[in-house]
């Protein structure tokens, strides 16, 4: 800890009883009667104190003493988590922050970083103890339709376009969302923020590649003043990312430094704030850089849901790779002296035509193609890795796109063979192949692997 700041451990309980660990750090001559802010995390499972460290210093040398907290694991996964039980954590540490020596309990505020942005205004509307709320790179979106747009924004700031980041991308969490593997998908902020009566200071870094910069800060404003709240004071930073980090490439990169000004705005508010003199409806600072507006992502209907997005799969897992393990006992039969025959008496006859390109083509592409989505959608958050591009389109999605056009095209030679000269010995098995090749073609379009 710097010579010029003290810091305390605190512990305190929050939501289900849970204890959570802690820092406040203080100027080291800190003069009694000080203000105090509660830091809250942004996404992460058991995010360490650590993190925030740097805002607490450069808030402390303000004046002001910090409380920073190791956020929970327990009840927090990536498929799990409740902002109403974060809140709640935060809650317990506002309690703590007000009982420390020489902190002013009137003047303890709350402030909320990313996924911060939504637990923070949810605690303050629930406690009149706390005093102000100071958010950086918040949203005032669903948490759904904000991360379909960041990872949208990723892959196409790494020059990706067409239907894989138009169609696939958002499909996929669609489908996620509906088989419970995205937590509060549809949370709505709105009426919460509506509902918060503080004064709101909020701070969007320009090159923010998390959270819609250009289209928040307007329903974050409405909502207050649908609210009757106007205290509110909003800032746009220059050079600076989610975090209101510097960044060097338009947010891509985060360095260790804060923006320029950022601590002091902080200090200077928060005196204005807790003496009764928040500024009224302020809105400053350069415009922030927001390329693609963010889409709404509705919820999936019954033809979408996971239920049948899973029997679908089921169904092409046992049709696409049903034909190949048939022969394969066959041929293993045929080794032990078995010679399978048809109805005829005849020994096994060939294969049908295009039969092999349905089973190969159709299996490759479901499999690679959630594979891929999967780890794209994992990476495509401010600097996506989609691979090497052609004609904007990744190469791997376009092999993929590519054995899709194949597998319908098989499957429309197989049907012809099947109906004109099939083998009775071979009817079931390419009649379970043809069945597989049929749903297919509904279910690429869906997927945008027939779409450019």
């Amino acid at each position: 800890m710097p010579d010029d700041l003290a810091a305390a451990e605190v512990s305190f309980r929050g939501s289900g009883g849970l204890v959570l660990h802690g820092s406040v750090i203080s100027p080291a001559r800190a003069r009694s009667g000080r203000a105090g802010v509660v830091l809250v995390h942004g996404a992460g499972t058991g995010t360490k104190r650590e993190k925030l460290l740097g805002e607490a210093v450069a808030f402390a040398r303000q004046g002001l003493s910090v409380l920073i907290y190791d956020k929970r694991s327990e009840g927090y996964s990536l498929f799990e988590r409740s902002y109403s039980q974060l809140a709640d954590d935060a809650l317990g540490a506002v309690q703590t922050l007000r009982r420390q020596p020489g902190v002013d309990p009137a003047k303890v505020g709350i402030w909320g970083l990313s996924e911060g942005g939504w637990v923070a205004p949810l605690a303050a509307s629930r406690s009149t103890d706390i005093s102000f709320v100071i958010l950086v790179g918040a949203n005032a979106l669903q948490p759904l339709r904000q991360q379909t747009w960041a990872v949208a924004a990723g892959l196409r700031k790494a020059g990706v376009r067409g239907s894989f980041v138009d169609r696939a991308e958002p499909t996929m969490y669609r489908m996620i969302a509906d088989g419970g593997m995205f937590p509060e998908p549809y949370y709505d902020p709105e009426p919460v923020i509506a509902s918060v009566r503080q004064p709101v200071l909020g701070i969007w870094g320009v090159h923010d590649l998390l959270t819609p910069p250009r289209e928040t800060p307007p329903i974050f404003a409405k909502a207050l003043e649908k609210g009757g709240n106007r205290q509110y004071t909003f800032r746009f930073f220059a050079d600076a990312d989610h975090a209101a980090h510097r960044t060097p490439d338009g947010g891509v990169t985060r360095l260790p430094e804060l923006a320029p000004g950022y601590a002091e705005l902080v200090g200077s508010w928060v005196g204005e704030a807790t003496s009764g003199r928040a500024p009224v409806a302020q809105v400053t600072g350069p415009a922030p850089v927001q390329a693609d507006d963010t889409v709404a992502v509705p919820p999936a209907g019954w033809w979408e849901s996971a239920g049948v997005q899973g029997a679908a799969l089921v169904l092409f897992l046992v049709a696409f790779g049903g034909y190949p393990v048939v022969a394969l006992v066959r041929r293993v039969r045929r080794r032990g002296g078995v010679q399978p025959v048809n109805r005829a008496g005849r020994g096994e006859a060939a294969p049908v035509k295009g039969a092999w390109l349905v089973s190969a083509g159709g299996f490759t592409v479901v499999v690679g193609g959630f594979f891929y989505l999967f780890y794209s959608i994992m990476t495509g958050g401010k600097l996506a890795s989609p691979g090497p591009l052609v004609a904007e389109r990744p190469l791997i999605w376009l092999a993929l796109q590519a054995l899709a056009i194949a597998t319908v095209v098989g499957t429309v030679l197989t049907g012809v063979r099947w109906r004109r000269s099939a083998p009775a010995g071979e009817r079931v098995r390419i009649g379970l192949l043809m069945v597989g090749g049929v749903v297919f073609v509904p279910w690429a379009l869906y997927w945008g692997l027939l779409l450019p």
